[in-house]
């Protein structure tokens, strides 16, 4: 049994112990998964978020784990659909493509989805990846006129940039990786992420640095198609208790990603 199986089958037992919730109503059920299975979006380009088995083709990652779990409470079966970047995940937010995805809260999305309470959440955790030679420490350093800022098109740190930046300029690019390509070529002066991935992305370029403060912090979220009442109160339920009950540590951990990102707190 892998990883996010084991983690899967933990999750489902013990927050089956502690108490069973109550059954869906089918107008709820019909809500949140309209044809018959819950289809999960995974974003596979955060790992926070998902993760791809290079090999096999697997999806894992916490959104896997707890979308099952979801599917198991719901009382149908889940499927999970990858997507490798956050742009088309949101275009299909309006097209009936898929029913819950985790995504970062963020309120120029709320025309387009409606979000649970967060499940996840870090401080300070959005901030920016310098070249070799620069001489940036802080976000000051960052927001100055003439420095350009790559992040990717649609995401949470493009979009908190965009309305924070006083000087610099934002770059968008359509993948993570063109924005991590933007400012290794020299078009922009730092590449912004989560520090998780920053990280990742340092060791690839010797020379390179993660700022000392951030931007921002994130909260991560089940995010539903608007117009899905009843399937919205249903996730939120589920999202309250499975941070109550250690089900959302528990996927944090199976993960790998203790240390970067906490449980929400309880709303």
């Amino acid at each position: 049994m892998n990883r996010v199986a084991a983690a899967f089958c933990t999750i489902v037992v013990m927050t089956g112990c502690a108490q069973t919730p109550p059954a869906p109503s089918p107008e709820a059920r019909l809500q949140l998964a309209p044809t018959g299975a819950l289809r999960v979006a995974v974003l596979t380009s955060n790992p926070l978020i998902g993760t791809k088995d290079a090999k096999t083709g697997e999806l894992g990652g916490t959104t896997v784990v707890l979308g099952r779990a979801l599917a198991e409470r719901a009382g149908v079966p889940a499927r999970m659909i990858e997507y490798a970047a956050i742009g088309k995940l949101m275009e299909d937010a309006s097209t009936a493509a898929w029913d819950v995805a985790v995504i970062a809260i963020d309120p120029a999305r709320r025309n387009v989805v409606d979000f649970a309470p967060a499940h996840m959440a870090a401080d300070g955790f959005l901030t920016v990846l310098v070249p070799p030679g620069s001489s940036a420490r802080s976000m000051a350093d960052i927001d100055r006129p003439g420095m350009r800022v790559a992040a990717v098109r649609g995401a949470a740190p493009l979009m908190i940039l965009e309305r924070t930046l006083k000087n610099a300029k934002a770059v968008a690019a359509e993948t993570e990786n063109a924005a991590f390509a933007l400012m290794k070529e020299g078009k922009a002066e730092g590449y912004a992420q989560n520090r998780f991935m920053l990280r990742a992305r340092a060791e690839t370029l010797p020379g390179s640095r993660v700022l000392d403060d951030a931007f921002a912090g994130l909260r991560l979220s089940f995010a539903l198609p608007r117009g899905r009442p009843a399937a919205a109160q249903l996730v939120g339920a589920f999202v309250e208790d499975a941070k109550a009950s250690g089900a959302v540590q528990r996927a944090i951990d199976a993960s790998g990603l203790g240390g970067d990102v906490r449980v929400a707190p309880a709303e």
